[in-house]
């Protein structure tokens, strides 16, 4: 069984899901987190499709941070998101902290994708 922080964490993201939709024009990013990575994906839930995905597993990221679970790798993890959803051609999304609290690692890294150019 989980424990009771997870279950209210999964209660806020349910909340806050139904409000979030993101759309082809402006798909939803959302975020999650382990104690040691981070993980990110674009999905268009118009289409039900993931458009881009990407962690701090990639081999990018790994080389500079052999543990991501800080925020100095959160920010570099969200210049580097950013820059590449740029290069797909996508600038401007709807931002979901996955019932997270926008703070630390979630924080660093939503403040990164905007200074990447995203817009939220």
């Amino acid at each position: 069984m989980k424990n009771r922080k997870e279950l209210h964490r999964l209660r806020r993201h349910r909340r806050i899901r139904l409000k979030i939709q993101g759309t082809s024009q402006r798909p939803r990013l959302v975020v999650s987190r382990s104690l040691k990575n981070l993980y990110a994906q674009i999905i268009d839930d118009t289409q039900n499709r993931t458009i881009f995905s990407l962690s701090t597993l990639d081999k990018q990221i790994k080389d500079k941070f052999p543990c991501a679970g800080n925020i100095k790798a959160a920010e570099f993890f969200g210049e580097v998101f950013a820059q590449k959803a740029k290069e797909k051609g996508i600038t401007k999304i709807v931002f979901d902290r996955a019932g997270y609290l926008y703070h630390g690692r979630i924080k660093a890294f939503a403040e990164a994708l905007r200074k990447g150019g995203l817009q939220f």
